[in-house]
């Protein structure tokens, strides 16, 4: 009987794969980010956004905060890195969220497993173009070339199975026809490449629509079908030791501290309900990566909480950047 052994949450934004002094390119995305969402449901713009904030967050986005706030973020890495060694999976679930990598909007399920023998990454193509600070971005999501990486197809079969008998209309797909075009994204190879330490673990894919309406689920449903994908993992035959972890979030592309802590404290009190009844208008653009955790929350319910880490990184005066956050979960 599979079993789950190990849980894991990390955030993948670009900035943990660059150097603090070219943390400010990010800044720039979001001084011309028209559609900037806070947690009330209002969108705006980055000037408007000043307007009503001021330079609040001014003495945050020097370099040396950004060098400060970086180490902790890469020790923190380090550990969730050296809990998933020690916890010796055979297999990896990773539930993260595509962004125009694999789906597009031909195609865009609310929520597919992937029960292919093997993950390509879809390369971000290079015409020469690309500017310097990019080039460690692709490298730390794995996405400068159409890496490989093992897939584990009878598990997945089997939580896919297990979904449609809980009644959860589940997508799936067991190839990419064309990584050229579309592959693997971010939110996959950032979780491989940073914290596999260059093992091969076979990984199956769990890919939720959280960023593009009409069709994203909400918290609520999101906790419920990770509790019942544990319950198809624990459900399947295969004597395996299975690792779940969540990639993405927490707030961005405006930090919310009140609203990461809320969530960090939710997921450290095993407290499914406040998890389930977080609102819609604050899972948007950014901040709906939040429903990557809540669906491993599901799945690792009832493990606890060995240690937790959370790193507001602020990328401009008037906040905005990310809620970086990584936690480790034991049975």
């Amino acid at each position: 009987m599979a079993k789950i052994v190990y849980g894991a949450g990390t955030s993948h934004t670009p900035v943990l794969t660059l150097p603090p002094e070219h943390w400010h390119e990010r800044a720039k995305a979001d001084i011309n980010n028209p559609k900037l969402t806070l947690t009330d449901g209002r969108t705006l713009d980055y000037r408007a956004l000043h307007a009503e904030v001021g330079d609040k967050y001014a003495d945050q986005v020097t370099v040396d905060v950004f060098a400060e706030k970086g180490v902790r973020c890469q020790a923190a890495l380090d550990r969730l890195a050296d809990d998933l060694e020690r916890a010796n999976p055979d297999v990896v679930l990773i539930v993260g969220d595509d962004q125009d990598e694999l789906f597009g909007t031909d195609n865009l399920p609310v929520i597919s497993i992937y029960f292919g023998d093997e993950l390509v990454m879809h390369s971000e193509h290079d015409d020469g173009s690309i500017p310097a600070w990019r080039v460690p971005v692709r490298e730390g999501f794995a996405m400068d070339d159409f890496h490989r990486f093992p897939g584990h197809s009878a598990l997945a079969l089997d939580i896919i199975a297990g979904l449609l008998d809980r009644d959860v209309d589940i997508g799936s797909s067991a190839r990419v026809s064309n990584p050229a075009e579309a592959g693997f994204g971010h939110a996959y190879g950032f979780v491989i490449k940073r914290l596999f330490k260059g093992r091969a673990i076979p990984v199956v894919p769990v890919l939720l629509n959280t960023y593009f309406p009409p069709n994203v689920a909400s918290a609520k449903r999101c906790f419920d079908i990770g509790r019942f994908m544990r319950e198809a993992i624990e459900q399947s035959p295969a004597d395996l030791r299975v690792a779940v972890i969540a990639s993405g979030g927490l707030s961005h592309f405006v930090v919310d501290e009140e609203l990461d802590r809320r969530i960090l404290t939710g997921l450290r009190d095993n407290d499914a309900d406040m998890l389930r009844s977080i609102p819609r208008a604050a899972l948007r653009s950014g901040s709906s990566e939040i429903l990557n955790w809540i669906v491993a929350a599901g799945a690792i319910n009832g493990m606890q909480v060995a240690w937790e880490e959370y790193v507001p990184l602020y990328r401009t005066p008037a906040g905005t950047g990310i809620g970086a956050a990584f936690m480790s979960f034991c049975p």
